[in-house]
C-alpha cells in the first residue's frame, strides 16, 4: 500500500460520489431511476454499454485466463465479442420498441399474465446474482492485493460502495460512472498493450513465441485443450458466450435509456467497435503478463490468475501505472455491479412489487422506495455468495451467468418476437426448464464439486462439463416449444400482429388512439 495507490483510489471514489450526488437530485420518478428518463444519446449509451459489458471478467479474468491457459483463455474474448452481433441483429431494436423498464415488460407486452412476469423476474435475479458474484470476487482479490486487508472485508467494502451509487443515483449515476470507466479502461488497455508490444519491437510473432517459452505448458500453450481436454466443454462455453449476451438483463436494460430504436441500434454499433478493440488487446495483456510477471508469481498472488493485468502494470510502469490500472479495475467493477444491482432491483421493484404485489397501482414514490430496498437486498445476497467463491476465475463465473441467460431469457425473447403460435405456457415452461436445468447441472459440475478440493465443495462431479450451456440452452428452447404445443390457449392473432408491428417499427394501434 502506497501514497499513489491511495490518492488515485480516493480521486475516483470522490468523483463517482459527486456524480451520484448530482444524479440523485435528478432522480425522482421511476423512469429516472430505471432508465435515466430515456435521455441518453447513441454515443453516450454506446460508451455506457461498453462500460457495463467490459467487466472484471473481461479485464481481470480474461487476461489471467490467457496468461495461464493461452489459446483456451482467448475463447472468452471471441465469445463475448460475437455475442454482441446477436444483440445487434436480433434483439436490440425489438427490445427498445416493445419494452419499458425490464425484460418482463417486453414479454408481457404479448402475454399480460402475472405468472409470466414473475418467472421472468426470477430468471433476471438469478442471472444478476451469478454475474455479481464474479465482479465481487474480482473486487475482493484486487483490494486484498492493494491494501493487504482480508478478502471478506474487501468484498463488503466494494458491496457497500456500489449499493450507495445505485440506491441514490439510479440509472443516471450508473450510466455516467460506466461512461467514465469505459474511457479510462480503454486508455489503460492501450497504454499497457503499447508497452508490451514496444518491448518486442511490435513483433507479435516474437511475443507469441516468448509467451509460449515462458509457459509451463510449452507448445500446448498456443493450442486448444489446456483448460479442458473435453471438446464438448469448449463448445458449451462458446454457446453460452455467443447466445448469452442477448439475454443479459443489465445489457438489455440499457436499450430503454435511449429515445428510440434507431438510437438503440447506434448504441450497439458504437459499443461493438469499442468492445472488439478491447478484446483484441486482451491477447497482449495476457501473454505480456505471462512473460514479464511469470506463471508461478501470477498463481501465487491469485490462483485463478485474476491479478495478472495489475501485476503486469506494476512490472512495466512501476507504482504510477500499477495504481492507475488498479483504480481502473476498481472502476470497472463498481460500474458493472451498479448496472447489475440496478437490473436486479428493477426486476424486483417494477415486476414483482409494482405489477404483482401492487397490481400495477404503485405510485412513483412507492416504486422508487421498493427499488432502493431491493438494491440493498440484491447486494447483500451477492456479497454472501461471493465470500464462498474466492478462488474461482471471474471469467469462468461470468460464463455461467451467460449460460443461464442463454437458456432462459433468449428463447422467450426470440419466440415472443418471431413465433406467432408462442403462448403463455410456452413462455413459462421455456424459462423454468432452462433455468432449472442450468442450475442443476452447475451444482453437480466440476465447478462446484471437486475431489481435490479446488472447487467450492469437495466431492465427485456428476456432470463432466464446467459450463452447462450445451444441454441447458436446447432444453430452454425445447421447453418453450413443447409448452406451447401442449397448451390449450387459443392463438391471439391480433395481439401477435400488434407486437410484430411495434417490434419492427416502434408504432402501435394504441399510439394512434392516443
Amino acid at each position: 500500500m502506497n501514497f499513489t495507490v491511495i490518492t488515485l483510489f480516493l480521486v475516483f471514489v470522490i468523483t463517482t460520489l459527486v456524480i451520484t450526488y448530482f444524479a440523485a437530485k435528478r432522480t425522482s420518478t421511476a423512469s429516472d431511476f430505471y432508465t435515466a428518463g430515456g435521455g441518453l444519446t447513441g454515443w453516450q449509451n454506446g460508451l455506457a454499454i461498453a462500460g457495463d459489458y467490459l467487466s472484471a471478467a473481461s479485464f481481470l479474468g480474461i487476461a489471467g485466463a490467457i496468461a495461464l491457459d493461452g489459446y483456451d483463455g482467448f475463447y472468452y474474448s471471441i465469445g463475448y465479442l460475437v455475442g454482441f452481433l446477436v444483440v445487434l441483429f436480433i434483439v436490440a431494436e425489438p427490445m427498445r420498441n416493445i419494452g419499458k423498464y425490464t425484460i418482463a415488460d417486453m414479454v408481457t407486452a404479448r402475454f399480460d399474465f402475472k405468472k409470466v412476469r414473475g418467472i421472468a423476474a426470477l430468471s433476471t435475479i438469478t442471472i444478476v446474482t451469478f454475474y455479481m458474484i464474479a465482479q465481487l470476487v474480482g473486487a475482493g482479490a484486487l483490494i486484498q492485493l492493494l491494501f493487504g486487508i482480508d478478502y471478506w472485508l474487501a468484498v463488503i467494502i466494494v458491496g457497500a460502495m456500489m449499493t450507495t451509487y445505485v440506491m441514490f443515483g439510479g440509472m443516471t449515476a450508473t450510466s455516467w460512472v460506466q461512461i467514465i470507466k469505459a474511457v479510462l479502461l480503454m486508455f489503460g488497455m492501450i497504454v499497457l498493450s503499447f508497452l508490451v508490444l514496444f518491448y518486442f519491437n511490435f513483433n507479435i510473432v516474437e511475443l507469441f513465441s516468448s509467451a509460449r517459452d515462458a509457459s509451463p505448458h510449452g507448445d500446448a500453450y498456443l493450442n486448444p485443450g489446456v483448460q479442458s481436454d473435453l471438446p464438448l466443454d469448449t463448445i458449451s462455453l462458446m454457446l453460452a458466450l455467443v447466445l448469452g449476451t442477448a439475454g443479459l438483463p443489465h445489457i438489455l436494460l440499457r436499450f430503454f435509456t435511449v429515445k428510440d430504436a434507431k438510437t438503440a441500434r447506434t448504441s450497439v454499433v458504437v459499443a461493438t467497435w469499442i468492445i472488439g478493440f478491447f478484446y483484441l488487446l486482451t491477447v497482449f495483456l495476457g501473454m505480456g503478463a505471462l512473460y514479464f510477471v511469470g506463471h508461478s508469481d501470477i498463481i501465487e498472488t491469485n490462483p485463478a490468475g485474476n491479478m495478472a493485468a495489475p501485476m503486469l502494470a506494476e512490472v512495466l510502469g512501476g507504482d504510477l501505472l500499477f495504481s492507475f490500472i488498479a483504480a481502473v479495475s476498481f472502476a470497472t467493477i463498481l460500474a458493472v455491479v451498479a448496472g447489475l444491482v440496478l437490473s436486479g432491483a428493477s426486476a424486483f421493484a417494477h415486476d414483482l412489487y409494482g405489477h404483482i404485489i401492487k397490481k400495477g397501482q404503485a405510485t412513483q414514490r412507492q416504486q422508487v422506495i421498493a427499488a432502493r430496498s431491493a438494491t440493498f437486498g440484491v447486494a447483500v445476497m451477492s456479497i454472501i455468495l461471493a465470500l464462498a467463491a474466492e478462488n474461482l476465475n471471474v471469467a469462468f463465473l461470468v460464463a455461467l451467468a451467460f449460460a443461464v441467460a442463454a437458456s432462459t431469457n433468449l428463447p422467450v425473447i426470440i419466440f415472443t418476437i418471431y413465433w406467432k403460435r408462442f403462448n403463455t405456457t410456452g413462455a413459462v415452461t421455456g424459462i423454468l426448464s432452462g433455468l432449472i436445468t442450468a442450475l442443476l447441472l452447475v451444482i453437480v459440475s466440476p465447478s462446484v464439486l471437486s475431489p481435490e478440493g479446488d472447487a467450492i465443495f469437495v466431492g465427485t462431479p456428476l456432470f463432466p462439463l464446467e459450463n452447462p450451456a450445451i444441454i441447458s440452452v436446447p432444453v430452454g428452447f425445447l421447453g418453450a416449444i413443447i409448452g406451447t404445443y401442449l397448451a390449450k390457449t387459443p392463438l391471439d392473432k391480433e395481439k401477435y400482429r400488434e407486437v410484430k408491428i411495434k417490434a419492427n417499427t416502434g408504432y402501435s394501434d394504441s399510439d394512434e388512439q392516443a
